[in-house]
């Protein structure tokens, strides 16, 4: 989907559009979770601190996230999909993969079935969506930013290795800001350089993850569509306006995020051994600190305990902390999803 949830409150509120606009938190610890393609252009996005935003974009308009309107269009984007194929695999509420190769349309072309698809989202939602048509997911990725928005690029086989040459390795999914930059430091800039590398080369570099770097440089990638990922943890987290310090104020922040940790696994059955604290300190530091057990935590005072005693174990505290989070993992198989992190601030 195009800029979702910013464009969602442009569909919604008709004098938001043709600004800038940013869904999230205008106050000072507040994040941008999506911005419209007008914001774009002053350099504003996702996960940009607000302050940062507004810096770049005096005029930005800030617009509280409504989650569960964006959750309920996610369903009707999802069930357009399920029109063609059970071979969906949603990577978050906005974007998925689908593989069409048999798909309940009989339909030969792939091009035309995400153009159609694209049609209904827009008859539907009033909405548009891009698309990226390609023989594996790297390449169909990359393929779905390069017409954004209201587009679509395709990249056949005889032009895979041709399109993935020139593009900087910072666009490669799966490629962040810091391995870029690690790449460039070793005279890798672009696709074409990191298919000069030996896989010797890239793992010794880069871990097992130079094996990943070594198959796209030749726009290979093997891995299927998977229609029912396992949910791998549930979590939440919130950002302080003022950073704390004191016990009691760390135990009553936590609180939402424990509230709203155990409301999913009420709501889904799904339960967890791990319990994981995310601690970031006023200086960005980040830690955390996990407690497994023997059994699943079946009960919402069990997860308050553990939480409780992993605050107790960052203490005492020798800077103020700016966020909390609390993440439950090796859960049970009592949902198979593709989930996301929850987030109570923005």
């Amino acid at each position: 989907m195009d800029a979702f949830y910013a464009s969602v409150e442009q569909r919604d509120h008709p004098e938001l559009r043709g600004k800038p606009v940013a869904v999230g938190g205008a106050r000072e610890r507040g994040v941008v979770a999506a911005a419209s393609y007008e914001a774009r252009q002053y350099g504003v996005r996702s996960a940009m601190a607000s302050t940062t935003a507004l810096r770049k974009c005096p005029e930005l308009v800030f617009v509280k996230p409504r989650f569960e309107v964006y959750k309920d269009i996610s369903r009707q984007i999802r069930a357009i999909f399920a029109e063609y194929t059970p071979l969906i695999e949603p990577v978050s509420l906005d974007e998925a993969y689908l593989d069409v190769t048999h798909n309940l349309k009989g339909m030969s072309s792939a091009t035309q079935i995400a153009r159609e698809i694209r049609a209904r989202i827009w008859e539907q939602t009033q909405l548009t969506a891009s698309a990226g048509v390609s023989y594996n997911k790297f390449l169909a990725k990359l393929a779905s930013d390069f017409r954004k928005p209201n587009g679509q690029y395709v990249v056949p086989p005889e032009r895979g290795l041709a399109f993935v040459e020139p593009l900087a390795v910072g666009q490669f999914h799966g490629i962040g800001p810091v391995t870029a930059a690690r790449m460039n430091q070793l005279g890798i800039f672009t696709g074409a350089d990191l298919r000069a590398q030996t896989e010797a080369f890239l793992l010794q570099h880069f871990g097992k993850s130079g094996r990943y770097y070594f198959a796209i440089a030749r726009a290979q990638d093997e891995r299927p569509v998977e229609a029912d990922r396992l949910r791998k943890s549930i979590g939440s987290e919130t950002t302080f306006a003022q950073d704390l310090s004191e016990f009691t104020d760390l135990l009553e922040g936590l609180q939402p995020c424990v509230e709203d940790v155990w409301e999913y696994c009420q709501r889904t059955g799904i339960r967890g051994r791990t319990v994981t604290l995310k601690v970031k300190y006023a200086d960005f530091q980040q830690i955390t600190r996990s407690r497994t057990g023997t059994a699943l935590v079946q009960r919402q005072h069990e997860l308050e305990r553990i939480c409780r005693e992993l605050v107790e174990g960052v203490f005492p505290l020798a800077k103020g902390v700016r966020l909390l989070g609390v993440s439950l993992s090796n859960l049970n198989n009592a949902e198979k999803s593709a989930g996301q992190q929850l987030t109570l601030d923005f």
